[in-house]
C-alpha cells in the first residue's frame, strides 16, 4: 500500500466486522491509510479484491505463534505507525466448572498476551517520531461481571491493568495508550445470537434505553486516536450508556 505524505497511518486488529470494522471505516472515512488484520484468509483475499484506496487487510491468526511474529515484524517495518488499535477479541461463555485449559489459553492469548505484543511492536516505530496512540478494546466486563464470565473478565480487566502500565511506560515517549470498554453493541453477531426479544430486554435494562451504534463506539476510538488527544492516557473509559451505574 503507498502512503501518500501527511496521511496517518492506522492499524486496527480483529476489523473484519463489528466494532472493529467500524473503527477502521472511522479512521478510514478521515483520510487515513489503514491496515486491517482478519482470521480468515478467503475473506481477507475478497475484501482485498473489493476494497477502496488507502485500506489494506492483513491475514493473521493470533492464535498461531509465527502468524503473530510474522505481524510484528511487518509493523516493524513500517516506516511510520501513528495509531495502534488492538481490537481483536473472543469470548467463551462457561461457568468456572467447565473451563479447559484450552479454553482459557485461548481467552488469555487473543485477549491478553497479543494486545501486549502488539502495542510494544508499535511502540518501537511510534517511538521514532516521538508520537502515537495506542487504543486497547476492553468491555463493560472489565469493570463488572456475570456468571459465566471468569475467563473474559480476568482478560479483560488485565488489558484494562496493562493499559495504565504501557501508558506510564511510554510518557516520556509521547505516546498515549488508553482502554475503551464498550456494553451491549448492536452489531450483526449480536443480532445472529440474541433474539429480538432478548434484545429487548436487555435495552430496557440501559439507563438510555438502547444498546450502543458501533460507530458511537468508532468515534470514541478515533478521539483518542487523534492529534485532538493530547493528554488523556492510561485511562480505561466505560462506554456503555449508563448500564454499569445501575
Amino acid at each position: 500500500m503507498r502512503m501518500k505524505s501527511g496521511n496517518r497511518i492506522v492499524i486496527v486488529t480483529g476489523a473484519t466486522r463489528g466494532i472493529g470494522a467500524a473503527i477502521a471505516q472511522e479512521f478510514w472515512r478521515q483520510g487515513a491509510h489503514v491496515v486491517i488484520t482478519g482470521t480468515h484468509q478467503d475473506e481477507v483475499d475478497r475484501l482485498n479484491q473489493d476494497n477502496p484506496e488507502r485500506k489494506l487487510y492483513v491475514h493473521v491468526d493470533f492464535m498461531n505463534p509465527s502468524s503473530l511474529e510474522a505481524f510484528r515484524r511487518y509493523i516493524a517495518s513500517l516506516e511510520r505507525l501513528d495509531v495502534c488499535v488492538n481490537n481483536a477479541g473472543i469470548n467463551i461463555i462457561k461457568h468456572v466448572d467447565q473451563v479447559t485449559e484450552d479454553d482459557f489459553d485461548k481467552v488469555t492469548i487473543v485477549n491478553y498476551r497479543t494486545p501486549y505484543l502488539v502495542a510494544q511492536t508499535a511502540a518501537q516505530v511510534m517511538r521514532r517520531q516521538r508520537c502515537g496512540w495506542i487504543v486497547n478494546l476492553g468491555s463493560i466486563w472489565s469493570v463488572i461481571t456475570k456468571k459465566g464470565r471468569s475467563q473474559y473478565s480476568a482478560a479483560k480487566a488485565g488489558l484494562a491493568g496493562m493499559t495504565r502500565a504501557i501508558a506510564t511506560d511510554l510518557a516520556a515517549d509521547g505516546i498515549l495508550v488508553n482502554c475503551v470498554s464498550p456494553g451491549f453493541v448492536l452489531t450483526d453477531l449480536t443480532r445472529q445470537s440474541l433474539t429480538p426479544q432478548e434484545i429487548q430486554a436487555l435495552a430496557q435494562q440501559v439507563p438510555l434505553g438502547r444498546f450502543a451504534d458501533p460507530v458511537e463506539i468508532a468515534r470514541l476510538v478515533a478521539f483518542l486516536g487523534s492529534e485532538q488527544n493530547t493528554y488523556l492516557t492510561g485511562q480505561n473509559i466505560v462506554i456503555d450508556g449508563g448500564f454499569t451505574n445501575v
